[in-house]
């Protein structure tokens, strides 16, 4: 009760997300709740909220027994999909929290994501989503090489980077050189943050080239596999919508399965994403500070519309949102876990 009460009085000076005030709206006293398509981190009362549970996953390394008896215990939720979402779509989730030796990182949530659109060569195509590092915040040192070490025993086929990588321009090189040992077949991509175009945007761009990472900004990138291809299309600074208001996506074919990774959500409801499939976005950091589900404040024009976990926007084009992994503002996070997201992409078979 008495750290309740702490947190009630600390509540009117935290900031919850990325240091740039635009978009940044405060949700009223009394808002009108919407159900997150994530639950679990607002479960368990308020011991909940102060206390990751690290029950489920012992180790990473784990042997196929193991794998079976951690599978046995994480329950996937099958989410409804409005009426309007392309045919064919089925889209799964479960969480799984990570032991605390991996210090900065409080889960893995994961999606199954099925679409008529995947190409059969892509059929279990894995996914690794990481955004908001804010290096170095709450985030430091030895966050950073846990979450390396989480990334490769993921064993994902590309890794997905959405801006804002950094808290000051002296921590970008050692932040690149240790994500650069991050590897997947398909190589690392990444968008910029509202942070990186502030400051530190060209030194960015140099640290991702050098380490043979692909920057994203208004470009779209082609993966390939066994003659077949999937599209991965990136936003430059979304708050910009005068010099970036047209998608990188509309020139691309219907036909094909089409992944948009930009930094805000609000960009896919605010721009038409024509032939998008699946969108990606961070920023939000779920708030950053929530006590039973409410966060004060959000950087986001839309509220808590799309504050965290599986979204659509007015069109019906699913978006996942992530809390992110570091801080800003105030190096604390309550009620929104910090988290990486792994998606499995599946062929919908007829």
């Amino acid at each position: 009760m008495k750290k309740l009460i702490y947190l009630l009085f600390l509540l009117p000076f935290l900031l919850s997300s990325c240091k740039s005030k635009k978009n940044l709206v405060v949700v009223p006293v009394r808002p009108v709740m919407s159900v997150d398509s994530l639950r679990p981190d607002t479960s368990g009362l308020i011991s909940g909220l102060f206390t990751p549970d690290h029950s489920q996953l012992k180790e990473l390394q784990r042997t196929p027994k193991q794998k079976k008896n951690q599978a046995a215990k994480s329950v996937s939720t099958v989410s409804s999909v409005p009426v309007g979402v392309a045919p064919g779509t089925l889209i799964t989730h479960s969480n799984v929290n990570v032991p605390s030796t991996y210090k900065g990182i409080d889960r893995v949530v994961k999606y199954d994501f099925t679409h008529r659109d995947v190409p059969e060569a892509f059929d279990g195509f894995r996914i690794a989503f990481i955004s908001d590092l804010h290096y170095k915040s709450l985030f430091k040192e030895k966050g950073l090489e846990g979450l390396v070490r989480l990334l490769i025993a993921q064993q994902a086929d590309v890794l997905l980077m959405g801006g804002d990588y950094q808290e000051g321009c002296e921590y970008v090189p050692e932040l690149f050189a240790a994500l650069a040992k991050v590897k997947t077949p398909m190589g690392t991509y990444g968008v910029m943050g509202n942070n990186d175009y502030e400051r530190c945007h060209e030194d960015i761009v140099r640290e991702m080239q050098r380490h043979g990472m692909h920057v994203l900004e208004h470009k779209v990138d082609t993966l390939r596999r066994d003659g077949q291809q999937i599209l991965i299309a990136g936003v430059r600074n979304p708050f910009d919508l005068k010099q970036n208001g047209k998608s990188p996506t509309l020139g691309l074919s219907p036909e094909d399965f089409v992944i948009l990774l930009v930094h805000t959500p609000d960009y896919i409801e605010d721009v038409a994403v024509t032939n998008t499939d699946l969108a990606l976005a961070g920023h939000t950091h779920g708030g950053q500070v929530r006590i039973f589900g409410y966060a004060p404040i959000i950087p986001s024009h839309y509220g808590s519309r799309f504050l965290t976990g599986l979204k659509y926007n007015t069109a019906k084009v699913p978006m996942i949102v992530t809390n992110g992994i570091g801080t800003s503002n105030r190096n604390i996070r309550i009620g929104a876990p910090a988290e990486i997201v792994i998606i499995t992409l599946y062929r919908l078979r007829q």
